[in-house]
């Protein structure tokens, strides 16, 4: 399960009952508290496997409904919030439910137990299992509410949540495990021949596919030096991507994470994209923290910095950004051996940012710029979506796109998003033949795939 997921489920679940509430002063209560009632229930249950991961990390940090603050914990915050939390403890604003419920004959407060028990279910069930011991602990918490209702003789009208029924198999108290079954044979990952054909299909970029085949040369060279004991020159492969958005940098970095692995220049070649949220936290100190955690995660591939001249500012000198500056560098040096950091963004801004910091000057000079795309490179992209997704364009079609691309392209400004752009307009242009061909009773294969102009113009433009 993902943080976006746990996020939408929690935001949904909480937000729906308190729409419920009906007195403005208690539903200003539960929205004040209920976060932050919540997380510590997230906290309560993680604690009872004690396995928590830098993962949890983002899945707490998810626990916020729309419009409200969001967290930022750091993970060594989180572990000591296990370590220290204090057991159970009712909510405030449930002693405000129970009267409310008293006054008016409505079950708001039972209610609340059934929403309180699901939400802990699904924190529990982030890795995937919700244990025994997760499962108990849940139950204890959800008897506390319920006893409250039951001393204030609010009525129950149905049975409770039997939480014991999402307890994943094979991890019920007494019984036999689940057999395992064994694992799936890995995928053969990709060699450098496949990994540079998929470089050669990406549309354009003639000028930073040759300069990444220059710089696999030189790294492939310096490992074979290394292996016959000859001395190797030495070798940034640390990297300045200078473009707009939506011209490659992010898949040409994955790509050359992959073809790093695959030579032998790093131990696993996965990528790590962050940006200054990704790196940066509002107290002295916690930047550094927040820092070397997203470089742990990226060692032994590539950590990607996306619009990385947001870490300095020259207008705030307080700013934490030079913290994370400073801990990267430091972290550069310290795992030189297995770690390849690439910077990226706007092709003024990257220059002044890299200028502005002597250390950065000194590990990045390499630079590989990203052109914005022409106007016959954004068909041959769009036509690509086309043909990947089961499209085809129709002759009128095809003319019109071949001139709206053009004129995108000569009339391009700072709102230009290149790629990005041609997948707004192919997913638009999807979504208005699903509307044309919503009204056929039974359209065939060659309409299902067919887009016409109809489909390809926007209305809203005109012409």
């Amino acid at each position: 399960m993902s943080a976006p997921e746990v996020h939408k489920q929690y935001d949904e679940g909480v937000s729906a009952f308190r729409r419920l509430i009906g007195d403005p002063g208690l539903r200003a209560a539960f929205a004040a508290e209920a976060d932050g009632f919540f997380r510590r229930g997230a906290v309560g249950v993680w604690g009872e496997d004690g396995g928590l991961s830098p993962q949890h990390v983002e899945y707490y940090n998810a626990i916020y409904c729309k419009g409200a603050p969001v967290p930022s914990v750091l993970y060594w915050d989180l572990c000591a919030q296990v370590a220290d939390y204090p057991g159970f403890q009712p909510p405030r604003f449930f002693a405000g439910l129970i009267e409310y419920d008293k006054r008016t004959g409505k079950k708001l407060a039972r209610r609340f137990v059934d929403t309180f028990t699901l939400m802990l279910l699904l924190f529990a069930a982030v890795d995937n299992i919700v244990s025994e011991a997760e499962a108990a602990f849940v139950n204890r918490c959800a008897n506390a509410l319920t006893q409250m209702c039951d001393a204030a003789a609010l009525p129950a009208d149905k049975a409770v949540l039997d939480v014991g029924q999402f307890v994943t198999p094979g991890h019920e108290t007494g019984r036999e495990p689940a057999p395992v079954e064994a694992p799936a044979a890995p995928e053969e990952e990709p060699g450098v021949d496949q990994l540079l054909a998929q470089l050669d299909e990406l549309c354009g970029l003639e000028k930073v596919k040759a300069d990444v085949k220059s710089l696999i040369n030189l790294a492939k060279v310096r490992k074979l030096r290394e292996k016959e004991g000859l001395p190797v020159p030495p070798l940034s492969l640390h990297l300045v991507f200078m473009g707009n958005p939506g011209t490659g940098k992010t898949t040409v970095a994955r790509l050359l994470a992959k073809i790093y692995h695959a030579i032998g220049v790093l131990s696993k070649g996965q990528l790590v994209e962050v940006d200054r949220s990704g790196l940066v936290a509002g107290f002295v100190g916690q930047t550094a923290i927040k820092t070397r955690e997203a470089i742990e995660k990226a060692l032994g591939g590539v950590l990607f910095i996306d619009e990385a001249y947001a870490l300095t500012s020259r207008d705030t000198p307080n700013d934490f950004g030079s913290e994370a500056i400073e801990t990267l560098l430091k972290g550069m040096e310290d795992h030189r051996d297995d770690l390849v950091v690439i910077v990226a963004g706007y092709t003024d801004l990257m220059d002044e940012f890299i200028h502005a910091n002597p250390g950065l000057e000194s590990r990045f000079n390499k630079y590989f710029v990203f052109e914005d795309y022409t106007g016959e490179q954004l068909f041959a992209i769009f036509q690509s979506l086309c043909q990947k997704n089961g499209y085809a364009l129709d002759p009128q079609a095809e003319e019109f796109c071949r001139k709206s691309f053009a004129a995108l392209y000569e009339n391009r400004d700072e709102n230009f998003g290149n790629g990005r752009d041609v997948r707004n307009l192919f997913e638009q242009a999807v979504a208005r033949q699903a509307d044309r061909l919503a009204a056929l009773e039974s359209p065939t294969k060659d309409q299902l795939m067919a887009l016409t102009v109809e489909d390809v113009k926007d209305p809203a433009a005109g012409g």
